[in-house]
């Protein structure tokens, strides 16, 4: 078995039934809790549309892909022993990755937040991402300041 997903152990997604986007489809499955499919994507789809007559779009699609796009990270620390030393050293991360941290992030802030139902939570944080702000953001800025401070350890990957 490969340390690394090939492309030819990744498994591919159905696209989703209401957009027929497989990054909504990754979305619902991120969101689900126990197996309920259904339930997980009820609360998305009305996150998404929440979230599209927030910002006066007419397209959550669109409004959705951009918060993703501003979510995603582009470097992310990796800790590596050198020498009886522990350095985080900054690697790029892969596009598949990128994905996985977004929709982690932002599921992951809504489930944070309390006071009302998840698809409320969930719109509000996909607004925050459009708008550059929120706790999602917040973990993607974090994650590059690591990535600029351990910059001086960058020699030490693998090469």
């Amino acid at each position: 078995m490969p340390r690394k997903k090939t492309v030819s152990l990744q498994r591919r997604l159905n696209p989703d039934r209401k957009y027929q986007s497989v990054l909504v489809q990754r979305l619902i499955n991120k969101s689900m809790i126990d197996g309920k499919k259904l339930v997980a994507e009820r609360a998305v789809y009305a996150a998404l549309e929440s979230a599209a007559k927030k910002l006066d779009s007419e397209n959550p699609l669109e409004v959705f892909e951009k918060a993703l796009k501003n979510v995603s990270p582009n470097f992310e620390v990796k800790s590596r022993r050198v020498g009886g030393a522990n350095y985080q050293i900054p690697f790029p991360v892969a596009g598949h990755r990128q994905l996985h941290y977004a929709f982690s992030w932002m599921v992951q802030a809504s489930r944070a937040k309390s006071g009302m139902p998840y698809s409320q939570r969930l719109a509000l944080e996909i607004v925050d991402a459009y708008n550059e702000t929120g706790a999602a953001f917040k973990k993607k800025e974090d994650t590059h300041k690591m990535a600029e401070a351990n910059r001086a350890f960058a020699h030490f990957a693998r090469g």
